[in-house]
């Protein structure tokens, strides 16, 4: 049986590679293989399955930046919400680049609303980068719509960040809660209640959106901040 990396390594794509290196700057571009996302996902189905799968999970950290992409794959394909859980959190720690964090998307959660809430809130509080940032995107994927509850963004609001990459998923979060849950969101622009970078960014991603009417665009950017 061949190994993990070894079939990685026969889906590789240079060039590939040398443009994920551009676009992900956390990452060594030594540690890119270059496998594309649709050959990386029908792996994980094919690796889900091995006898070597477990020790592929345990197998932290990686060498490579796609065995963390196939990791992330894998993950998002469990059945089981507490196998999943359990194994997200083992890997949160050592993800190191918002690729994997964003593409790491676990469906089982969506069965599990109500008990899976306190860990996003838990993973939002904590003082990890890519750990906070997939607790933003977890409560933005799961929690905008039929569940969606005020103090929701309040978490997201009352979050304070140097990190570039928290402060981006922060106003992705904003702008795509403008788009769906319009009338409760706006009060946290009008009351200025983000990071002056964030809001204005907040602003911007929701402008560019398809799913904001022209109309509130053009209110939206009435209530950009000056930089300073």
């Amino acid at each position: 049986m061949k190994s993990i990396q070894e079939l990685l390594f026969e889906q590789q794509d240079k060039a590939y590679g040398e443009f994920q290196g551009k676009l992900i700057p956390t990452v060594q571009p030594d540690s890119i293989i270059g496998v594309r996302t649709p050959a990386l996902r029908a792996l994980a189905k094919e690796v889900a399955k091995r006898e070597d799968c477990d020790a592929f999970l345990a197998d932290l950290p990686h060498r490579y930046f796609d065995e963390n992409q196939l990791h992330a794959f894998i993950l998002s394909g469990m059945k089981d919400y507490e196998n999943c859980l359990r194994e997200v959190e083992r890997f949160l720690p050592y993800v190191d680049n918002w690729a994997t964090c964003d593409q790491m998307s676990p469906k089982v959660f969506a069965k599990h609303k109500a008990e899976f809430l306190p860990t996003i809130r838990r993973w939002i509080s904590s003082k990890e980068t890519y750990t906070i940032r997939f607790g933003v995107g977890m409560l933005m994927e799961h929690y905008l719509d039929g569940d969606f509850q005020p103090e929701y963004p309040q978490w997201v609001a009352g979050l304070r960040s140097d990190e570039y990459y928290v402060n981006m998923m922060i106003a992705w979060y904003f702008a795509t809660a403008l788009a769906k849950q319009y009338e409760a969101i706006v009060p946290y622009l009008t009351g200025r209640k983000l990071a002056p970078w964030t809001h204005n960014k907040a602003i911007q991603k929701a402008t560019e959106s398809y799913r904001i009417t022209p109309e509130q665009k053009e209110y939206l950017r009435t209530l950009k901040v000056p930089k300073a």
